[in-house]
């Protein structure tokens, strides 16, 4: 599956300069970690966001935002957020603050 680069460049200057972060083809797309850990990634035209798997019902209400679902088993605190979500560079750095947060979090891999 091809994925948006122009999401995944935007993405990527907004993670640049900070330690720990690699970038990585996962999904059928593109995978950013922050120490080992998944963040925030681009599959097709939207945004794979990882997230407290407790925040996960919140996110759902908000519009443009669907589980991330390519197995067939959907799991809490791995969301899509499609386009409109992502029209302004602020909507954008909110999700990728809130995946950030999540995966640093984490324990490194």
């Amino acid at each position: 599956m091809a994925f948006d680069e122009s999401l995944a460049e935007r993405i990527r200057a907004r993670l640049g300069g900070r330690a720990g972060v690699l970038e990585k083809k996962m999904f059928g797309g593109l995978a950013f970690l922050v120490r080992g850990n998944m963040c925030v990634g681009v599959h097709g035209d939207s945004m794979i966001v990882r997230l407290a798997p407790e925040e996960t019902d919140a996110a759902l209400k908000k519009p443009h935002v669907r589980i991330f679902d390519i197995t067939g088993r959907p799991m809490k605190g791995w969301l899509l957020v499609d386009p409109p979500a992502l029209n302004t560079d602020a909507r954008l750095q909110k999700w990728i603050d809130v995946a950030v947060a999540y995966a640093s979090a984490l324990p490194p891999k």
